[in-house]
């Protein structure tokens, strides 16, 4: 095997694990952002809603364990940390701890399914930052592809999808739609985000056999003035109740990989509560999480990127690319190179 690295870096957004990092957590994410500090604040009553711990931090270890169990079985024999761009382990903590290993290059595998600035391209930014703080010692680090449209991810996820429409009683019909994390406008119109998710929900609902569905976001967080990627979940579920729809509705969220904060609070909490209102069922499938299939897929993107495995991918699209170009999911308003 043509070893490429000698670690695996899983890389994530980050969030608090008790109330009193939840400010300071929320400052990290918004710096440099035209987020109004009350919306930061609504946003920080979500977090004390459970606590102020997200679950992100525990499902982000699950995974890592899920992730390690596969390469002790099947390899290669590969070390695995965890650096986040928001709050501790931070990136620049672990590269430090991994160059201190005598580890000089790693495979980066981002918790985002998607191509988008802040899903994809921030976190390349993320990562060159925390290799200058750490300097020369710092360990080369290798992106993984998007993984939107490959088995390891679908496949888990539209039996999850099935699971929930098993829930719905015999003789009814349910609404069935898919919910990803809206973002500026300006940012889909910089990448391919829109048409990846779009691709996700239909080679899901192809599994399920399950037409008509809808995609709709949640979660958005800029200014009101800006506009942001539509309709909302919460505004969609009011337009069924309206149009006299099936009072069962099955939430998908397909656009994120474990059950973190946009989605205990964003839907099982908020949109949940909307829906009793609104006389409306609402069945909440899981998402891929710590699924034995989606680490094996992980694995398989280290091996693929070493050269030793086939991309794989579903549907017409194929595999993402390896190595994002210069004007790849630029961020909005920069100007894309000449």
């Amino acid at each position: 095997m043509n070893s490429a690295g000698d670690a695996i870096l899983l890389v994530s957004f980050g969030g608090p694990d008790r109330p009193e990092e939840v400010i300071p957590f929320l400052e990290n994410v918004l710096r440099g952002r035209n987020v109004p500090r009350e919306r930061m604040l609504q946003v920080a009553e979500h977090y004390y809603h459970f606590g102020g711990k997200s679950p992100i931090n525990d499902q982000n270890r699950a995974l890592m364990a899920a992730l390690r169990k596969v390469l002790d079985t099947a390899g290669p024999p590969l070390p695995v940390y965890w650096g986040n761009r928001n709050w501790h382990p931070l990136l620049a903590d672990t590269l430090r701890q991994m160059a201190a290993d005598g580890i000089r290059r790693a495979f980066a595998f981002v918790t985002s399914a998607y191509s988008s600035y802040s899903g994809c391209r921030q976190y390349l930014e993320d990562l060159a930052r925390a290799r200058e703080a750490v300097g020369a010692a710092a360990p080369e680090v290798l992106k993984l592809r998007v993984f939107y449209n490959h088995p390891g991810f679908i496949e888990p996820m539209a039996e999850r999808v099935r699971a929930a429409l098993r829930q719905v009683p015999a003789g009814t019909s349910a609404a069935l739609v898919f919910t990803a994390h809206s973002v500026p406008v300006a940012m889909a119109e910089t990448s391919r985000y829109v048409e990846q998710v779009e691709e996700a929900c239909r080679l899901v609902a192809e599994r399920c056999g399950r037409r008509p569905y809808r995609l709709v976001y949640q979660s958005r967080s800029g200014p009101p003035g800006q506009p942001w990627l539509g309709p909302d979940i919460l505004d969609y579920l009011r337009e069924l109740a309206a149009a006299g729809s099936p009072g069962d509705v099955v939430v998908a969220p397909i656009g994120f990989i474990s059950d973190h904060m946009e989605v205990v609070y964003d839907l099982d909490t908020e949109a949940a509560q909307l829906c009793r209102r609104l006389g409306l069922r609402m069945i909440r499938a899981e998402t891929v999480g710590s699924d034995p299939r989606f680490a094996a897929m992980i694995r398989e993107l280290v091996l693929e990127r070493m050269g030793a495995a086939p991309k794989r991918a579903l549907g017409p699209c194929g595999p993402s690319h390896d190595i994002c170009p210069e004007d790849c999911c630029p961020a909005p308003g920069r100007a894309r190179p000449s």
